[in-house]
């Protein structure tokens, strides 16, 4: 099936470096599902049923059948021969006629947003979060920053202390997803780099868990949402 380009809901929103990072819209639209659906095999739309509510079964699918078309188009392929495999932590990867396929992906949707990344080379992992005030906004500070990290949002007040904390908390998963290990991975054992904490976009970072490989991040963080990019540099000194 092909989409014209006024009927995709998925578009260009930033490069970086030679990743491309795309935004999927997740508002209600009529027709967009049934459309989405027409692009999932049988073991996603199974998957796909399984969502007890609309919401989350609405953003799998338009999320799913976007990132489809991207990586078609990438690799140069057929809907049909396109497959998808995860490893044991949960990190997908994608098959073109059972043969392993030469671009890294990873999708993230929070609410009415949704990206997906695609990197020649390299892990890559994406996260986008809306900015709602949670409930356990207190634990997760506690669970997931570093203890320099908790001190400086603990210092901010109101608006600012909700967007820094979401702006690093999209930082850490986003390269939690990238090293593969996704919850696995003990986020509050490494801090994102100060000069980023401070509102700088990009920096490198290492982190325990990978010894000798540097990973870039990048806030793509949008009035509407947060949101960060983490990805895989050459295993050289940061």
């Amino acid at each position: 099936m092909v989409l014209t380009e006024a009927e995709r809901w998925w578009r260009p929103y930033r490069q970086v470096a030679d990743v491309r990072v795309l935004h999927v819209d997740l508002s209600p639209h009529d027709g967009r599902e049934e459309r989405a659906l027409r692009w999932l095999d049988v073991s996603e739309r199974q998957r796909r049923d399984r969502f007890l509510h609309h919401g989350p079964r609405y953003r799998f699918t338009l999320c799913r059948a976007a990132l489809r078309s991207i990586l078609c188009d990438e690799l140069a392929c057929v809907n049909e021969d396109l497959a998808f495999e995860v490893s044991a932590h949960g990190k997908p990867s994608a098959t073109v006629q059972g043969a392993a396929a030469s671009v890294g992906f990873n999708v993230s949707h929070s609410g009415r947003h949704g990206l997906i990344a695609l990197a020649p080379r390299g892990r890559v992992g994406v996260d986008v979060e809306e900015r709602t005030r949670h409930r356990n906004l207190d634990d997760l500070i506690a669970g997931v920053l570093g203890p320099a990290e908790q001190a400086e949002v603990d210092a901010a007040r109101g608006e600012a202390k909700l967007r820094l904390f979401f702006t690093l908390w999209t930082l850490k998963e986003a390269l939690g997803k990238a090293h593969g290990m996704g919850l696995s991975l003990d986020v509050a054992r490494f801090e994102i780099p100060p000069a980023m904490r401070r509102g700088e976009q990009s920096g490198v970072v290492t982190i325990p868990d990978s010894p000798g490989v540097a990973w870039r991040l990048e806030n793509l963080g949008h009035e509407s949402f947060a949101a960060a990019l983490a990805h895989e540099l050459n295993p050289v000194a940061a």
